[in-house]
This record gives C-alpha cells, sequence and structure tokens, in this order.
C-alpha cells in the first residue's frame, strides 16, 4: 500500500473546505453560510446591499438566514420557524438616521398595522445607537416570541409578537424595500 505524503493530505483537505469555511461575500463583507438560533440551523438565503440616496451611497449588507432557502418573500414572512437578519454597516450610521428608515419602512410596508405596531415601534426606536463602520444589528425572529434585537455586541431585548415580526421583515421583504436590489440580493439573487 502506498502512503500519501502529509503535506498532500493538508492540501487536499484545505482545499476541499475553501468554499464551506469563508460563505458568501457582498461588497466586502463577509457571511458565514450558516448560523445556530438556539437549536436551529439557519442557512444564508441571501446578501444584500442597501444603497441610499441618488448617489447610492453604500449603507449596510444585509445577510438574511432562514431554515430553507427561498425566493419566495411570502414563504419567509408567514414562516413558523426562525429567521435572523444581519446588517453589517460599511459606513457610519446614527440613530437618528436608523429612525426615520424605520419609520418610512413600516409605513411603506405595514401602514394598516401602525396603530397596533406604534409603541413597539418606540420601543425598537428607543434601542438604537449610532452604528460605526464594521459594527451588526442582528435581528432574530422567534416564532410565538417576536424580534430579539442585538445592537453591536449589546442584546437589547425581545420585541413581542408574530404580528410585529412579520410587519419589520416586511420592511426588507414587502412591496416597497428601501431598494429593490437589496431584496433581490436579501431573496438569493446577486448582491449589487
Amino acid at each position: 500500500m502506498r502512503r500519501v505524503p502529509l503535506f498532500v493530505l493538508c492540501g487536499l483537505i484545505t482545499i476541499s473546505g475553501v468554499g464551506i469555511a469563508h460563505g458568501k461575500e457582498c461588497a466586502g463583507v463577509s457571511a458565514p453560510d450558516q448560523v445556530q438560533v438556539e437549536s436551529s440551523t439557519l442557512v444564508l438565503n441571501g446578501l444584500g446591499l442597501r444603497q441610499a440616496t441618488v448617489f447610492k451611497v453604500n449603507v449596510y449588507v444585509g445577510a438574511l438566514y432562514t431554515a430553507k432557502a427561498t425566493s419566495d418573500p411570502s414563504a419567509i414572512l408567514g414562516s413558523k420557524t426562525p429567521n435572523q437578519l444581519v446588517l453589517h454597516f460599511v459606513r457610519n450610521v446614527g440613530a437618528a438616521d436608523l429612525n426615520k428608515a424605520w419609520e418610512e419602512g413600516f409605513e411603506a410596508n405595514a401602514k394598516p398595522q401602525l396603530p397596533a405596531l406604534q409603541k413597539r415601534i418606540d420601543t425598537l426606536k428607543s434601542w438604537m445607537a449610532d452604528m460605526k463602520t464594521g459594527e451588526r444589528l442582528t435581528l432574530t425572529q422567534k416564532p410565538g416570541r417576536g424580534i430579539q434585537v442585538d445592537v453591536g455586541e449589546a442584546a437589547k431585548g425581545t420585541i413581542e409578537g408574530d404580528d410585529f415580526s412579520r410587519a419589520f421583515l416586511s420592511i426588507w421583504l414587502g412591496a416597497h424595500p428601501p431598494n429593490a436590489d437589496l431584496k433581490a440580493g436579501l431573496l438569493g439573487g446577486a448582491c449589487s
């Protein structure tokens, strides 16, 4: 029996694991292929780039994790399994700008529900902080419980209600996302 040299074996192991270890990348931000939310393993559904103003200024890369990859926004919004949206900021964004974006997003995609959601929207806004380049805002939907909000490394709490979770995710997956390419990327399209 012929032996394979150790350096050849190590090289083959390294080459075969490259795609698995690094996940996907968008605008210089890498996202793992999977995340763990309690006992659920979620897969990377897609990456999308949020651009603002007519000058298309890059703001953040969104990474959407779901139980099963899909390009159907209705399937994600109606899901009874956890989801996670990670916003990785590629520029500094003030808390006031984030809060304005939440107001505009809810207004554009969940206007009929605003009276029932307003107190919880106000709670979300009270938790926001100035986000620096490289920081993350992690929003984890836990069916039956609501959205867990982590700002940077700080766990802020959970905003209760599946109705809030659906309305919140509809900011990105609804009829009027911040920009169409962001929604397309989160649904598995190209990140551009």
